[in-house]
Order: structure tokens, then sequence, then C-alpha cells
């Protein structure tokens, strides 16, 4: 299907997956809403909403950068309102904004750990909640969440308590959000990746530019990312999807392309 007219409401698409899933999508003329915080340039991170929308317009799309800590609700509607007055409506949905700490128990902060509960559940909730109304109004609404399948191997557990559960929280809203608007057609999945990805959080939090070199770059999961929000969506709903294995049932199988350096052997991503 084309995505050209289609409007695309992604949270932390400033940089990263979620920007490039907005340049994939963008390159078929849709309309990308771009909320997220950054509206200045950070010394670490590279991007902010408006040079994003600067690269999504030079792709083929129509841009509407907005300013959304998914943590407000004030915000959060007021973004989502913004975007159906500028197109009309919302067609897709990724919830791709997510905070990461992977400290043990005894070291977690109770204020990071609130802040990963709030982002990464609370955030992935409210905005779903936000877009459904106008999800219902479109012809193939999809809620795509960025959050593993749920492995309850005490190894996840054990390793990054506070992580774990905000993630796999993500992918409960998703599965539950699947089962309570199957009958509205609109479809709610998840998305992960086999390896880590050239992000900058694996750049500044996890490993460096050594883990960076052992990834793929974020272009895999726009690649899947299109693969599933092209489907019909009262079929394709309430699965968890792995990156590699979506490209792989269309027949893509050479992924050498991804790799930041093909020399180097690629590092599983945590939940795989």
């Amino acid at each position: 299907m084309s995505f050209k007219g289609k409007t695309i409401f992604i949270t932390g698409a400033s940089r990263g997956i979620g920007k490039e899933i907005g340049l994939k999508l963008a390159a078929e003329g849709a309309n990308i809403v771009i909320a997220a915080k950054t509206v200045t340039p950070h010394p670490k991170l590279d991007g902010t909403i408006y040079t994003a929308a600067d690269e999504i317009r030079a792709a083929g799309g129509q841009a509407l950068p907005v300013v959304c800590d998914i943590r407000d609700e004030a915000q959060v509607t007021k973004a989502v309102a913004e975007a159906v007055a500028q197109f009309g409506g919302i067609d897709v949905l990724i919830n791709n904004a997510s905070a990461i700490n992977l400290s043990g128990t005894e070291q977690m902060e109770p204020k990071r750990f609130d802040l990963m509960q709030q982002i990464n559940v609370r955030g992935t909730y409210m905005v779903s909640k936000a877009c459904i109304p106008f999800l219902k109004s479109a012809s193939n609404p999809h809620m795509l969440t960025l959050s593993p399948p749920i492995n309850l191997d005490p190894k996840w557990l054990g390793a990054h308590l506070g992580y774990t559960i905000s993630k796999y929280g993500m992918s409960m809203v998703a599965e539950g959000l699947a089962a309570e608007f199957a009958s509205a057609g609109i479809a709610s999945n998840t998305l992960w990746p086999r390896t880590t990805i050239a992000t900058a959080a694996v750049q500044n939090l996890l490993g460096g530019d050594t883990m960076v070199s052992m990834s793929r770059t974020p272009e895999i999961i726009a690649d899947a990312a299109y693969i599933i929000l092209s489907k019909p969506s009262r079929s394709c709903t309430g699965h968890h999807f792995i990156d590699d294995e979506v490209l792989a049932s269309e027949g893509i199988t050479d992924l050498g392309k991804y790799a930041v350096d093909p020399a180097k052997k690629l590092m599983n991503d945590l939940f795989i």
C-alpha cells in the first residue's frame, strides 16, 4: 500500500529509530508528526524536532514538529489536536519514545525508576488513548510499539529489573490494546531488534563506539515497520515482531547492508 497522504504520529522522532521510520514513510509522501521534547541542540544528542522536520520534508513528506513530553497529559492532548487540525486525522501511531537505565535494584534511584515507568508505560498508554478516537476513523489504522516480546526468563528480570518492568509494560499495553480494539479494526503490535541498533542510547549509555560498531543501523527497524504497517490492520494485530523475522517473511534474508561495520560480530539486543 502507499502511505501518500497518511498521517503518522511518532513519539521520540527527533532522532534515531523514530526519525528513521518517519523518513521511510515520508519517501512515499506521508505526513509525519514529530512529537518529541528536543527543541534546542544537545551536546550529546543529534537533532531537534525542527531539524528532523527538515529531513522529513527533504525526503518527500510533510512534517509537523510538535513539542511533546509524553509524561504530560496536556502536552499529549495538544500534540494530537495539532496533528488532527493540520492533517485531518491520524492513520498510524508509532510508540517509539523510551527511557533506559540498566541499574540493579540497589543502585536504581527512585527518580530514574519513576522516569522509565512514566515515559515507557504511562506514556505509551496515554498517547495511545489520545490517538484511538482518530485511529477509529482511519482506513487501515495501526499502532506499533517499540518494545520486546515478553519473556519471563529470570535473567531478564534479574539483570535490570526496573528497565525490564517498563519495557514489558509497553508490550502489555500493546497486546491489551490489540484485544480491546480488535473489533474496531485497529492493529496493535510490537517490534524489537535482533541486534543492538546504532542509536544515541547505545552510543552514550550502553557501550560507546565499540558497541555501535557491532550494531545494525536504524534502517532495519524502519524497513520492518514499513512491512508491518502495510498489512491489513484487521488481520495483523497482537503480534510481537522481531525485525529480521519480519524481513525474512518477505524474502529479505541478506541483511549485510544494515551492519554498521560488516567486519564486526553483531551484538544481540536485550531480551533476545
